[in-house]
């Protein structure tokens, strides 16, 4: 979820995009870069790092009537300027760039461009030779050639092309990634996202799947697949100063969930310095490191988040693991060990069921840790330390990048224990987060196909349920939160293995039950389960992990690490529960009878 800003037909364009990248810092990234020409002269500008230093290198003479700005997340390649974008076709003509993943880069730069040689390792340096060589070898225009290119491109993209032979006009296309177009007055731009460019204008126009815009500074032309213009009206974005921050989305929620990867990018960016490792308060990691039991305490969403990462975090660090209900264990404490250490999770920091367990905790003299959301919160003051989420403003009242956000820094938080243990060999969050983040960028990217089975499976049930075992029985449970809370439809997430004591008397005709598939050891097992209840006339969904998929799976998880794949199975069950809720007509932001922070007990 990089950023793109494009403009076209006014002066200082270099300026204009600069400010617009600056309004997607919030996405993570870990280089910038920007094209402009005045139609006479060009300047292409890249830099490793934050936007500023970009800044810097834009000296006085540098200015623009067209240009388009990027910021990066590294996915093929490392950061660096190389790798940066705008890249530029081999024969210097053409300049991309390009938000998502292209699937078969490999393929294509064999197919079509075995006898190049490539500068970075980005899958877009294909793609803008790609380009260069249809125009070169076909004989083709620049449109022509991007039309041709994208036939055989395969994958998920957001571009925007320039010609500086041709420096009046960009070149767009979409397809799974964000992108639009804002209509100025004799000048038109292009973002990821509409915050990017409100400074300029809030008339925007969408663009769709699979089609090709051709921008001047006045006039936009849209065209299909089969070379047909389509007419689309353009819309205001009528945006306040706490609707910017959900831009053009429905739903605050629908952008929460979309936003997850960069979460995650955001949280290794933070916490990692600059020799690549863990940042993280060493007084913390020893009195962490020292303990004999970690105490997870919390409610809710991020309750489920802290099963998510017991096993992470026994495994890595071999220090024992209890998650508590903070509601239950401020009046029932158990037997404690000798040397606790306590964590809460909280998204808001105001927890009051947390707060009166910290409280005691802190009578006891046990020390403490907040993760939160919320800088200057109240938990995040009461306890001995506080690490921050910086997952940004969480608005909708169904958590949904704080959970995650919860997990991705106790992997972080995990691995600087483990090393100062010496019980962790091998597992690198860094790294594994980084995979993760690519493996939740292409789960938001199948909204269709998770709409089109919850019309098909899920828009009409009063009851459903999911099960799974070990790690994916607690992402269950997370998923039927998020499906009850917002949709109101009875929802709960069982242990795949107790069904048959009890549970599976619910089963009735028409029922659906979603099974989660992330372990190779407990993956038959719950695809027996799975047979039991549609002998009884279950409607079955499968979300499997791809090494663990079977042909008629409807869902397919891409491969992450592990201990890391509720970072990935929760992305589905998410989407799930918001169009159950958007398709029978609810508030999604804000189900009845809920608060996004729940100060009483």
């Amino acid at each position: 979820m990089c950023g793109i800003v494009g403009i076209v037909g006014k002066e200082h364009s270099e300026q204009i995009i600069i400010n617009g990248l600056q309004r997607l810092e919030y996405r993570g990234y870990d280089s910038a870069g920007l094209f402009v020409s005045d139609g006479k002269q060009e300047h292409l500008i890249k830099s490793q790092g934050r936007i500023k230093n970009l800044q810097e290198k834009v000296s006085d003479d540098v200015n623009g009537t067209i240009g388009i700005g990027h910021t990066r997340w590294a996915t093929h390649g490392k950061p660096s300027e190389e790798n940066a974008h705008p890249h530029t076709s081999q024969n210097g003509k053409l300049l991309l760039v390009h938000n998502g993943v292209i699937e078969n880069f490999d393929e294509l730069s064999q197919d079509y461009l075995a006898d190049e040689t490539f500068y970075g390792q980005t899958d877009t340096e294909i793609v803008v030779n790609l380009i260069a060589s249809f125009m070169e070898n076909d004989s083709l225009s620049t449109k022509a050639a991007f039309q041709k290119a994208l036939t055989v491109i395969h994958g998920s993209y957001a571009f925007a092309l320039v010609n500086q032979e041709d420096p009046e006009t960009i070149y767009v296309a979409k397809n799974k990634s964000p992108l639009l177009i804002g209509l100025g007055d004799g000048f038109n731009v292009i973002a990821s996202d509409a915050l990017a460019v409100l400074d300029q204008t809030h008339e925007f126009v969408e663009i769709a799947d699979n089609e090709l815009v051709t921008v001047t500074a006045d006039n936009v032309i849209i065209e299909n697949q089969a070379g047909q213009t389509v007419q689309r009206d353009s819309y205001k974005a009528q945006l306040d100063a706490s609707d910017i921050e959900k831009g053009t989305y429905p739903f605050y929620m629908l952008k929460e969930i979309d936003e997850q990867p960069t979460v995650m990018r955001k949280l290794t960016q933070e916490y990692r310095d600059d020799h690549g490792k863990v940042n993280i308060d060493l007084n913390l990691v020893n009195e962490m490191a020292d303990s004999d039991r970690i105490y997870i305490v919390a409610c809710g969403t991020s309750y489920n988040a802290g099963w998510a990462a017991k096993s992470l975090i026994e495994t890595v660090t071999q220090i024992p693991v209890e998650v508590q209900l903070s509601s239950e264990f401020g009046y029932n404490m158990p037997l404690l060990s000798k040397k606790p250490f306590f964590i809460f999770l909280t998204q808001s920091g105001e927890t009051a069921d947390s707060r009166q367990v910290l409280v005691q905790i802190n009578q006891l003299g046990f020390p403490s840790l907040t993760i939160t959301n919320v800088a200057g919160s109240t938990l995040s003051r009461e306890a001995k330390y506080t690490l921050l989420l910086h997952a940004g403003p969480e608005i909708a009242v169904a958590s949904t990048k704080a959970y995650t956000a919860q997990i991705a820094m106790l992997a972080i938080l995990t691995q600087a224990i483990g090393e100062r243990n010496k019980t962790n060999t091998s597992f690198d969050a860094f790294y594994e987060l980084s995979i993760a983040a690519a493996g939740m960028e292409a789960m938001v990217d199948e909204k269709e196909r998770l709409s089109s089975l919850v019309e098909q499976y899920l828009s009409t049930t009063r009851n459903a349920f999911y099960i799974g075992r070990g790690n994916d029985y607690h992402v269950a449970s997370e998923a039927a939160l998020k499906l009850k809370e917002i949709s109101y439809v009875q929802a709960e997430g069982f242990a795949a293995g107790e069904l048959k004591h009890g549970t599976i008397a619910l089963i009735e005709e028409g029922t659906p039950v979603l099974g989660i598939i992330t372990d190779a050891k407990t993956g038959p097992h719950t695809r027996g389960n799975l047979k039991e209840v549609e002998s009884r006339g279950a409607n079955t969904i499968v979300i499997a992990s791809e090494d663990l998929a079977r042909e008629d799976d409807q869902v397919i998880l891409p491969k992450v690490h592990p201990l890391l794949t509720s970072l990935v199975a929760v992305v589905p069950t998410q989407l799930i529960a918001y169009y159950v809720s958007m398709q029978r007509g609810y508030d999604v932001d804000k189900p009845r009878n809920l608060a996004k922070s729940v100060t009483v007990e």
